[in-house]
């Protein structure tokens, strides 16, 4: 599995603007299909690319949009050496932050999660890779004003307390998302991306645009895990950043 990073930012412009998409995004995504991985907005992934289509998917990808969508193969490992495998409706737009190519021509990258999307339909487009139409799905707040907003947000990062290891470092960092300004939203998918649930209830909060309702899927299986033992979070990093790329990679 991927070493997980959440992204860390200045402000709420910076946040903004590193998961906001191009002016001209016309629907059209690359996509990379991994088994068991479910990426969400506003969290950071490291990738290790040398398959050949995929080292053609990263050239147009920089050479373009540096967006890449990273979609959930849905039989998990099984499928991965079949021509074109399966994969599950929601995926992940991501953008590409950083890359370095090693000596002997592979890549290293660093993605970060722009915006969840629900795929159309997939394009013949005689590439090397697999290109899709997406609908992007915003954020909404549609259930609970800004007062019960907060007290959700408070409520959810209690339930995740209650999960987390004890040790200092891992405290230290929830404390310190706590004392921050980011809102419920990316929290949601930042404790989401990080905590050891299953692909299928990770694509479920992926599903969810509605903020409060995905806090509250959460918040349930927080609770859950809390009461079963289950733990799941035994390696969380709450923040990093792109300056200290490259982290632990991923293969793809």
């Amino acid at each position: 599995m991927c070493s997980k990073y959440a992204l860390q930012v200045e402000s709420m412009a910076e946040l903004k603007d590193i998961t906001s998409l191009p002016d001209d995004f016309d629907s059209r995504v690359r996509l990379f299909p991994l088994p068991e991985l479910v990426v969400f907005p506003h969290a950071m992934l490291p990738l290790h690319i040398f398959e050949p289509r995929y080292c053609d998917m990263l050239m147009e990808s920089l050479a373009t949009d540096r967006l890449i969508a990273m979609a959930t193969l849905t039989l998990g490992v099984a499928d991965v050496l079949l021509e074109k495998p399966s994969i599950a409706e929601m995926i992940c737009i991501c953008k590409i932050v950083s890359h370095a190519e090693t000596e002997d021509g592979r890549h290293n990258i660093l993605l970060v999660g722009a915006k969840r999307a629900k795929l159309v339909r997939e394009f013949d487009s005689n590439r090397t890779f697999r290109i899709a139409e997406v609908m992007v799905q915003s954020d909404i707040h549609a259930s609970e004003g800004t007062q019960q907003r907060k007290l959700l947000r408070a409520a959810l990062l209690d339930a995740f307390a209650g999960v987390i290891p004890a040790n200092a470092n891992v405290q230290q960092n929830l404390h310190e998302l706590m004392s921050g300004q980011m809102g419920l939203g990316p929290i949601t998918d930042i404790i989401s991306y990080t905590l050891g649930l299953s692909s299928e209830s990770k694509l479920r909060l992926l599903a969810e645009p509605d903020i409060d309702r995905r806090a509250r899927i959460l918040i349930g299986f927080l609770k859950q895990m809390s009461s079963d033992g289950s733990g799941g979070a035994a390696q969380i990093t709450i923040k990093s950043s792109p300056k200290n790329f490259p982290p632990p990679f991923s293969l793809n």
